[in-house]
């Protein structure tokens, strides 16, 4: 059984690969496949092409090509978030906006636009930078609200979390009362999308994803006790107030960092969880990597499909998931609710 779903991890990765080569391809300018690996081996190996067009290579390698890692990297982030949230809370219904962190990274977002309006254009560090610290702000906030007597009580932090992300909604809200001209570029901005974006922003994300993957996979086994409750996790000898404080920074690390570069895209950790939860099984072991690379390739064909289908408007990545979320979601759960794990 486990050889099935490691074997299952291979295919999610093969597809991936496949999925982003042919998504650089698609757009105004077709480039066949073949072209695109031509292009991207270029780059590790500069003797390995020669005859390239310069026009093809540049569409490939500083527009399409980047914008794709990084879809990959959001994607990636937000169902290893849902997964972990999902577990540690022992909530079938928690995903990366829970906890109230998506709200954080949203206003600090916002407050960059509204303080720094050459942000908007896209090219400032400032967008990423204050929503990253708005995102570990709230984080900090609900700590200190959800704690009871150095504990962290499951159903304290759930409501520290709704308390602060209505909190911070407001607050958005408030803000683009008085936004002016900048109304616009933080509407899109909240809708979610990854359209001018190159290569300092994956610089940004890649990080965090890697250090929060790093921890959640180190936790995985004392998550795993975890879910199956906290005295019986206890009597394993897990150190459970220790892992939930680590596990729940972690995922919001990682949270924080997606959001403040894409800006709020719904539905990512809350699909993609629980369709691997269905064929993978409760095991955070193997959900976490599963979820990596799920999360990852939902948003990558969902971002190639709304740059393209009624291009040349590009719809915000956000919308679309929402749309393909909520029905994908109700078919997942008629079809297999027999199946399903938690």
């Amino acid at each position: 059984m486990r050889g099935k779903k490691l074997m299952l991890l291979g295919v999610l990765a093969g597809l991936c690969l496949l999925a982003m080569l042919f998504s650089v391809g698609i757009g105004a300018v077709h480039i066949s496949p073949a072209e695109t690996a031509r292009v991207l081996l270029k780059q590790w190996c500069p003797r390995s092409s020669t005859g390239l067009n310069a026009t093809r290579e540049a569409i490939i390698w500083q527009l399409r090509f980047p914008r794709i890692l990084l879809g990959f990297f959001v994607g990636a982030s937000l169902a290893v978030a849902g997964v972990s949230f999902q577990g540690l809370l022992q909530n079938p219904l928690a995903d990366p906006y829970t906890l109230g962190v998506s709200s954080g990274a949203a206003l600090g977002a916002t407050a960059a636009m509204l303080f720094f309006p050459a942000a908007s254009a896209g090219s400032s560090y400032h967008i990423p930078l204050f929503g990253f610290i708005g995102g570990m702000l709230a984080l900090w906030i609900v700590y200190r609200l959800g704690r009871v007597s150095g504990r962290l009580p499951v159903v304290t932090v759930l409501l520290a979390g709704v308390i602060i992300s209505s909190f911070f909604s407001a607050l958005i809200s408030l803000s683009m009362i008085f936004a002016g001209q900048q109304l616009r570029s933080i509407y899109f901005w909240l809708a979610g999308g990854l359209g001018m974006k190159g290569w300092p922003y994956v610089a940004l994300i890649i990080p965090y994803f890697i250090v929060g993957m790093a921890v959640l996979l180190y936790y995985a086994g004392d998550l795993n006790l975890i879910s199956l409750g906290e005295e019986s996790a206890l009597n394993s000898g897990v150190e459970v107030e220790k892992v939930k404080k680590v596990v729940l920074v972690a995922a919001s690390l990682i949270t924080a960092g997606a959001v403040s570069v894409s800006g709020m895209i719904g539905f990512v950790g809350l699909i993609v969880p629980h369709a691997l939860r269905i064929v993978m099984g409760p095991d955070h072991r193997l959900l976490f990597p599963a979820a990596a690379l799920g999360g990852g390739l939902f948003l990558v064909v969902v971002d190639t499909a709304a740059r393209t289908v009624l291009a040349p408007v590009e719809i915000p990545v956000g919308i679309v998931t929402a749309f393909l979320g909520a029905p994908f979601f109700m078919i997942l759960l008629q079809r297999y609710r027999d199946k399903y794990r938690f």
